[in-house]
């Protein structure tokens, strides 16, 4: 299905009905912070819901407990061992040209400035990032997951937020939409799905179509999860070139917002990088991965590193060879992937597991195993002609 302006200018009015009613109903009884109190501790799959837990909440939780009946498992499965020999490359592609993605669309850059504080972009990403890890475990979809109570989770946070910026007012939707609309949140999809696989590809990263193909796949059953309308989710990566580009020239641009939360990100990964000699290649992966006129338009500075980052596909090229040719090296470079995940997300979290929480009142102060043959590499669909 081929989107269009009048396809997209419809989906810029949708919400999630479900969540939104459930939201609703919480407020207007007086229980959100009753669910927030009872929900703190229910993380993972199958565990009793707590006594004195709204019914509204209760009937909500039960209809989302199980994911699409769709879903194919072994194509899941395939997007798991994606993810374990990419961890790290992933990790680096949300990191610097997902995250980044967000902020280059002004009236997503100023919802997340109006619903979490500038001062504490880690939050934001250490969540991002655990609900990835999340997703790619081998029982995430099991009694005992975290991953099916945190996707619960977001997705009333996703209509929270609606629910506060109409009622106080706080949002032009004639302008700019309905907060976090269905639109939106399949752009979001492309950015953590198609967009990390550009990413991939631009750093060299050698990837064969079948894993491609899964992994976006599997931000497919993401995004039924959170409430997104199957029927006009891109089902097919062509598809999903034609609506992110679409999206793109619809939305992008600069904004004040995109490059406050941009100078914050990359303050963030600074800190969290050893030392100050390395500080600049923060900056210049952002600038490689997203390109020169989305990096102006959120003032990533240019550095001396802007051209030597662009050895890293060569390099990148040299550690997979090792993989290829040695499974001891495979192994190490996995489990050196692994724990510079591990680092990176304990780094944003101190060490805590992030939960999701229904805001009360929005602040007003806060404006696969096997190394994958060097045969049938997936390159990224043609950019579409519009």
């Amino acid at each position: 299905m081929n989107p269009t302006e009048a396809s997209m200018d419809a989906l810029r009015q949708a919400g999630d009905e479900l969540a939104d009613a459930t939201v609703a109903a919480l407020f207007e009884r007086g229980e959100v912070g009753k669910f927030n109190t009872l929900m703190r501790y229910v993380s993972t799959a199958g565990a009793p819901l707590p006594d004195g837990l709204p019914d509204v909440a209760r009937e909500y939780l039960h209809a989302t407990s199980a994911p699409p009946d769709w879903v194919d498992w072994a194509e899941m499965e395939k997007a798991r061992l994606f993810f374990i020999d990419n961890n790290v490359h992933i990790s680096t592609a949300l990191a610097f040209a997902s995250m980044p993605a967000c902020y280059v669309v002004p009236h997503v850059a100023k919802l997340l400035s109006a619903t979490h504080g500038l001062k504490y972009p880690s939050k934001r990403m250490a969540e991002t990032g655990q609900f990835t890890v999340y997703l790619m475990q081998p029982d995430a979809f099991e009694a005992g997951s975290r991953f099916l109570p945190a996707a619960q989770k977001v997705r009333l946070l996703h209509a929270s937020i609606r629910h506060h910026l109409a009622r106080e007012n706080r949002w032009d939707t004639q302008t700019l939409g309905t907060p976090i609309c269905q639109e939106d949140m399949i752009g979001g999809q492309m950015f953590f799905s198609l967009l990390v696989l550009d990413s991939l590809h631009r750093l060299g990263i050698h990837m064969s179509e079948d894993g491609a193909e899964a992994y976006y796949y599997a931000w497919r059953v993401v995004g039924a999860m959170l409430g997104v309308d199957q029927d006009v989710v891109p089902k097919s990566l062509e598809e999903a070139r034609q609506f992110l580009d679409l999206y793109m020239v619809r939305h992008m641009g600069p904004s004040e917002e995109g490059a406050h939360l941009t100078r914050q990100l990359i303050d963030l990964y600074e800190e969290v990088v050893p030392g100050t000699l390395l500080d600049p290649v923060v900056a210049a992966l952002i600038r490689h991965l997203t390109g020169d006129t989305c990096a102006d338009w959120l003032q990533v500075p240019r550095t001396t590193w802007d051209t030597l980052v662009k050895v890293v596909p060569h390099l990148l090229g040299v550690l997979e060879t090792i993989e290829d040719r040695s499974p001891l090296g495979g192994w190490a470079l996995d489990r050196l992937g692994h724990l510079a995940g591990v680092f990176e997300l304990s780094s944003l979290t101190r060490g805590r597991v992030m939960h999701y929480a229904i805001p009360e009142q929005l602040k007003k102060s806060y404006g696969m195993s096997d190394s994958v043959p060097r045969t049938r590499r997936w390159t990224p669909p043609a950019a579409t002609v519009l």
